[in-house]
């Protein structure tokens, strides 16, 4: 088979490696084109560096080409891979910075959250801009596979306002389900069946079976709270499955942010979430860690650029959704998976223009959506909240209405349950105002946000947060995967 991949974002060195070499393991791929576009040259030329060393040192015929003028790079693409954060780092910190100043403590914020409604303000104009070029510029009916926060927000713009088939791929189910498997002391993940459906970062286990024997509430809380390591590093996603009934797919740390009720006041930060690692709810720890990443990468990229040397192994290809669609497609092998689509129906009490993510197959044929799920009330309570965040988020972002915007961000759960009117229309105010560079819909209304800042009498605070770690230096980092390899 011979056709041509765009992956735009491609400087997420560390992903972009995963999903080529995944794709890679399908045995029909091998003479395909990759084609890498990003803003940044210098990270693009650092991960043509690493995927020529692959391609190389398994002598293969793949190609593979890099670009910073993204419609080149789409030119002929038959699959478009998503995996964008606009705005970078230097955004990502003012999405978390500034809504501390007003108490809302956030661990990932990208997702809803004030934090994960700006992120999508800044995404989706791009999202659209990535469309147009699709539809001008790629194969006939090439297919949108996005992997960038805020999922459920790209998505729903790619497909509402984009037009263009588009899927969104996450790999919290997968992790979910491993946690499962393991505190049910399944011999391998292939032991564990399972039928989850929600939204993104809020889908929910509500079908589980070990070999065939249906697993219960009872059972699956005891198994958590006897595991020596989830029962401390999951307390929250314990809670939430006595009360709910069903287990969720997300951390800790991301789920705690979705709810209003665990991280309203410092006290209870601390009290549920735990400081082992950053996803289990730390103040900021995903910009944390993903500053630690950027940093390591760059400072041992010799070492990066050595390990591309190995062979490819099929044996360690990932469960990332991406290369299963793709040899299901190409090849009719059949996988299933969950997938983030519109729902039009598929979960029979979440509103039908709602991005859901729910079982689905894949074969010549696309996506085949398994329909007709019910959730259970509250999981459906919960989601619907998030839905109509989101759809007002989206709404916002196309018709550049900061109104809108601060609505979206009041009705958010977490936001709702700390921080009044006045001091989220602020807040909004103070990030469009700080982010101008990359919210072109919002520019005919920075003037007067940075007027209405000047004489703003609502009062905020400098608060490094609940539960906030400090970004760690290379040579702690050293330090601590020396430890780490001495222990193991």
């Amino acid at each position: 088979m011979s056709f041509k991949i765009a992956i735009i974002g491609a400087g997420s060195v560390g992903f972009t490696k995963k999903l080529f070499t995944d794709i890679l393991c399908v045995p029909e791929f091998t003479d395909i084109e990759f084609a890498l576009t990003d803003v940044s040259e210098h990270n693009l030329q650092m991960i043509k560096a690493i995927l020529d060393r692959i391609v190389e040192a398994n002598r293969l015929p793949t190609r593979v080409t890099a670009t910073t003028d993204r419609r080149k790079a789409l030119e002929g693409a038959r699959y478009v891979i998503s995996c964008v954060r606009v705005g970078g780092l230097e955004a990502y910190a003012d999405d978390i910075r500034i809504p501390l100043k007003y108490g809302i403590d956030q661990c990932v914020g990208d997702t809803i959250c004030a934090g994960g409604i700006l992120y999508g303000q800044r995404n989706i104009p791009v999202i659209l801009d990535f469309c147009k070029d699709i539809r001008e510029v790629a194969e006939t009916n090439a297919k949108f596979l996005n992997y960038a926060n805020p999922m459920a927000m790209n998505t729903w713009a790619a497909i509402e306002y984009g037009k263009v088939d588009t899927v969104g791929l996450c790999h919290g189910v997968q992790h979910g389900a491993e946690q499962i498997a393991d505190v049910l002391g399944a011999k391998s993940r292939q032991e564990l069946d399972y039928v989850c459906s929600g939204i993104n970062h809020q889908t929910w286990f509500i079908d589980l079976r070990l070999n065939g024997r249906k697993i219960g509430k009872d059972e699956l809380v005891a198994a958590f709270e006897a595991h020596p390591v989830y029962s401390r590093q999951e307390k929250l996603r314990i809670d939430v499955l006595k009360r709910f009934g069903v287990y969720s797919t997300e951390s800790n740390g991301h789920l705690s942010e979705y709810l209003p009720w665990y991280r309203k006041r410092p006290d209870e930060i601390t009290r549920w979430i735990d400081m082992s690692d950053w996803i289990h709810g730390e103040t900021g720890g995903y910009l944390r860690y993903s500053t630690e990443t950027r940093n390591w990468f760059e400072t041992e990229y010799p070492q990066f650029l050595e390990a591309a040397s190995q062979p490819i192994d099929p044996e360690k290809r990932s469960n990332e959704h991406a290369s299963h669609i793709l040899e299901a497609l190409e090849t009719n092998r059949v996988y299933r998976g969950h997938f983030n689509v519109r729902n039009d129906g598929v979960i029979t009490n979440l509103p039908p223009d709602a991005i859901i993510e729910s079982p689905g197959f894949v074969d010549r044929f696309g996506i085949n959506m398994a329909a007709g799920i019910t959730l259970p009330e509250a999981c459906a309570a919960t989601c619907i909240a998030s839905i109509n965040v989101q759809r007002m988020s989206v709404h916002a972002s196309i018709s550049g209405d900061i109104d809108l915007l601060k609505l979206a961000v009041l009705h958010d759960p977490l936001v709702g349950a700390v921080s009044t009117p006045e001091e989220v229309w602020q807040m909004v105010d103070e990030m469009v105002v700080a982010q101008a560079a990359w919210l072109p819909q919002y520019a005919h209304a920075v003037p007067a946000a940075r007027e209405r800042l000047s004489t703003s009498s609502v009062k905020t605070r400098e608060w490094a947060g609940a539960a906030r770690r400090n970004v760690r230096s290379i040579e702690e980092l050293r330090a601590e995967k020396a430890a780490l390899k001495q222990a193991g």
